[in-house]
C-alpha cells in the first residue's frame, strides 16, 4: 500500500510531458498537420458501435457535442470521435441534414492505409476503383451481360452515390450533397472506364432538397449524343432502356434476382406485380412458363415491356402486360378466384421516411396478404421493398411474419439502392 501512494506521488509531481501518454490516433495525427484544422463530432455514450459496425449515416440525435471553431460547414470533413474524444473514423459534415456526417472511412482502416485518409478526392479514386474490380472479378462486363451496376452506394462504401452501366452508357444516381460537391472527381474516375463513353447525371432532387442543397436549377444532364432509348443485354435477354425512365432507367440490382426467376419459372404459370418495363415477366417466360401476366400503372413503362416481348422473340400469347392498379388487380383476380404458381410483388417505395412508416407497413400488409392468397397451395411468392426504413426497421419481414398462413422461407437475398437496403423473399405457402 506505502508503494502504491509513493507511486502515485511520483506521477502526480511529474511534468506532463514526462507522463506515459496512450498512442494517438492515425487520424488525429494526420488531422493535426491540417493547417485549418478539423473539427471533431462527438458521439454520445453507446452509439458509437453501430458506426463501427458498418452504418455511415451519423444521425443528428447520435451526437453530443462539436468541437472546432468556427464550426464546420455543409462538406467539410471532420472526424467523427467517441465520448473520449476518439476518432472512430471521418466524415463529411451537413449542418442541415438529419445526417450531420456520412462516415467515409474507419479509424482502423485509416491506420492500415493511411493514403487516403482525410482525402475525399484519393478516396473516392480507391473505392470506385475497388468496386470496378470487383465486378471484373464476377465477371461483369460479359458477352451476355453489358448492364450492371457499378457502384452500389453503401454496398461500395459510397453512400450516396449510385452508377449503373448500360453498355458505354454510364447513369450516375446522386442522392447526397458531398456527390454534387464533388461531381467532377465522380465523373472523372467514371470516364476513365475502358469503354465508358457517355456520362447520364440524375440527381435525386427530393433527397437532396432534404440534404441542403439548392435544387432549383438542378436537372439531370444527359450526353447530347445519347438516345432517350438505348438497348441493353442482362444474362442473354434484351432489355429497351429508357433513360427518363424511373430511377437509373433499369433496377440494375435486381439481376441475380431476376435470373432465378427463370431458373424455377418452366412449366409454371407466373404474375409479375409492379412489372415496370418487364424484367422478372421476361425472364420468367425465358425460362420456359406457359403463362405470364405483368401487370404496372405506367403506360411508358408497359410500353418498353411490350417492346421487349418483340427484341426477345417470345411468343406474345404466353406473356401479356397490363395497365392497372395493383392493388385493384388483386382485388378482381381475388373476385374470379385466379392463381398463379409464382407470384413477384416488387412496389415503388412505399415508405421514402420514417415518419410513414407505420402507414406504409399497412400498405405492405395489404398487398402482402392479397399476393399471398394469389399464389397457389405449394407455389412460390417473392415479395421485395425498396423501403429502406421498412427493412431497416425490421419491420418489413415482421409484417409477412404476422400474417396468419404457414409459410417457409426457401430464399433470401439482401441488395442496396440509392443507399436503401431492399430485402427480397421467397416465401413457400403450405
Amino acid at each position: 500500500m506505502q508503494q502504491l501512494k509513493l507511486s502515485a506521488c511520483l506521477i502526480k509531481s511529474l511534468p506532463i510531458s514526462s507522463l506515459p501518454s496512450t498512442p494517438s490516433s492515425t487520424l488525429q495525427q494526420i488531422a493535426s498537420s491540417h493547417s485549418k484544422g478539423i473539427a471533431k463530432v462527438v458521439l454520445k455514450k453507446g452509439k458509437t458501435q453501430l458506426f463501427k459496425d458498418g452504418s455511415p449515416m451519423v444521425y443528428s440525435g447520435a451526437v453530443d457535442r462539436i468541437i472546432g471553431r468556427p464550426p464546420p460547414k455543409t462538406g467539410d470533413i471532420v472526424l467523427v470521435a467517441d465520448g473520449t474524444e476518439k476518432p472512430i473514423g471521418w466524415g463529411l459534415y451537413n449542418s442541415v441534414s438529419m445526417f450531420c456526417v456520412r462516415l467515409m472511412q474507419l479509424e482502423e482502416e485509416a491506420t492500415r492505409d493511411p493514403s487516403c485518409a482525410l482525402d475525399m478526392k484519393k478516396l473516392l479514386e480507391t473505392r470506385t476503383n475497388a468496386a470496378i474490380e470487383l465486378r471484373r472479378r464476377l465477371g461483369l462486363p460479359s458477352s451476355h451481360t453489358n448492364a450492371y451496376r457499378l457502384v452500389n452506394s453503401e454496398g461500395d462504401r459510397l453512400s450516396g452515390l449510385i452508377v449503373d452501366v448500360f453498355g458505354d452508357l454510364a447513369v450516375i444516381a446522386s442522392s447526397a450533397a458531398w456527390v454534387e460537391n464533388y461531381k467532377p472527381e465522380v465523373e472523372a474516375c467514371i470516364n476513365r472506364i475502358d469503354g465508358i463513353n457517355h456520362i447520364n447525371w440524375r440527381p435525386s432532387v427530393d433527397i437532396l432538397k432534404e440534404e441542403g442543397m439548392d435544387v432549383s436549377d438542378m436537372k439531370e444532364v444527359h450526353p447530347s449524343t445519347c438516345p432517350e432509348r438505348i438497348k441493353v443485354m442482362e444474362n442473354e435477354i434484351s432489355y429497351a432502356i429508357s433513360l427518363v425512365g424511373q430511377k437509373t432507367g433499369f433496377y440494375a440490382d435486381q439481376r441475380e434476382n431476376r435470373q432465378f426467376i427463370s431458373t424455377i419459372s418452366n412449366g409454371q404459370k407466373v404474375l409479375d406485380i409492379c412489372c415496370y418495363s418487364g424484367g422478372f415477366a421476361l425472364n420468367a417466360a425465358h425460362g420456359g412458363a406457359i403463362d405470364v401476366t405483368g401487370v404496372d400503372t405506367s403506360m411508358p413503362a408497359l410500353e418498353l415491356a411490350r417492346e421487349n416481348i418483340v427484341l426477345n422473340n417470345l411468343d406474345p400469347g404466353r406473356i401479356s402486360f397490363l395497365r392497372e392498379d395493383a392493388t385493384q388487380f388483386m382485388k378482381g383476380a381475388l373476385s374470379r378466384n385466379e392463381s398463379w404458381d409464382i407470384v413477384i410483388l416488387d412496389p415503388p417505395k412505399l415508405a421514402p421516411r420514417k415518419k410513414v412508416l407505420q402507414n406504409a407497413s399497412g400498405m405492405y400488409r395489404n398487398m402482402n396478404s392479397m399476393a399471398l392468397r394469389l399464389t397457389k397451395r405449394g407455389g412460390l411468392l417473392m415479395t421485395c421493398s425498396c423501403s429502406g426504413a421498412m427493412t431497416q426497421s425490421g419491420m418489413f419481414l415482421r409484417v409477412l411474419q404476422a400474417r396468419n398462413f404457414f409459410f417457409s422461407c426457401v430464399w433470401e437475398q439482401r441488395t442496396n439502392f440509392g443507399g436503401l437496403t431492399t430485402l427480397q423473399r421467397i416465401l413457400e405457402i403450405f
